[in-house]
């Protein structure tokens, strides 16, 4: 089976600082893959650089796409070809509510005219599955949301506009047990043979209900260790320290 997506020897940079060592990493439709490591590895910066964020400068290494070169195309470009990401502190925008946000996206990246009932129609069923009070959508964009409720509506977004890859940096970040399973359940809602989750975190808890594939541990810009599920396993029993000394 091909790859959906393909990093190459990628080196990245930001405020003049390396930061990304000559990352390798391959996932394949279908899959759930999990990148942990310690504050200051480069997680957050590997999840920016593949979707081209212009505060991150990459310096070398290739990024394909479904076989395709995607290194130097505009955020825009990307997230037209299927790449979603969550963020771990979802911007505050006032004057555009939930529901006008997800048709523009929707509209935008599938270069399709946006049936307006169709969508309150699925964004309404999708809500009650995540919890989520429907009259948030009328709100504007995670303005005087609570950390949960941004979260939530990232989900929410991630599963109306049904992207090919979904990066989800540290979504579990500052969540209580109750609405990290429903991070959870997006999770496993979205997940099919088809598409894929990259999921970037310092806890375990988000994986507990999910199926994982590969964890992968990233150390100082590189990936130092690929495996299953006991890699979490040591993580939480001693952290990073026998992945440092390697």
């Amino acid at each position: 089976m091909q790859n959906l997506l393909e990093i190459k020897n990628l080196f990245a940079r930001a405020d003049g600082k390396q930061i990304l060592k000559g990352l390798n990493l391959e996932i394949k439709p279908g899959q759930t893959h999990v990148i942990m490591g310690p504050n200051g590895a480069g997680k957050t910066t590997l999840s920016n650089v593949i979707l081209n964020n212009p505060h991150f400068e990459k310096t070398s290494g290739k990024i394909f796409f479904e076989q395709q070169d995607i290194t130097s195309l505009s955020t825009t470009e990307i997230a037209k070809r299927g790449i979603f990401m969550s963020f771990q502190n979802p911007q505050e925008i006032e004057g555009l509510s939930v529901f006008n946000f997800i048709k523009t996206a929707k509209s935008k990246t599938t270069n399709e005219k946006v049936d307006v009932f169709d969508l309150q129609e699925e964004l309404l069923a999708t809500s009650k599955k995540l919890n989520f009070n429907d009259s948030m959508l009328s709100r504007d964009l995670n303005v005087n949301f609570s950390g949960g409720e941004k979260k939530k509506n990232e989900m929410l977004q991630m599963l109306s506009l049904n992207p090919k890859l979904a990066i989800l940096d540290e979504t579990d970040s500052g969540l209580d047990v109750d609405a990290t399973k429903i991070v959870s359940k997006a999770v496993s809602l979205f997940k099919n043979k088809q598409n894929a989750v990259l999921i970037i975190t310092h806890s375990a808890r988000i994986l507990q209900n999910l199926n994982v594939d590969k964890v992968h541990v990233l150390i100082d810009g590189k990936i130092v260790k690929s495996g299953g599920m006991e890699i979490v396993d040591e993580i939480e029993k001693n952290g990073y320290k026998n992945f440092l000394e390697n």
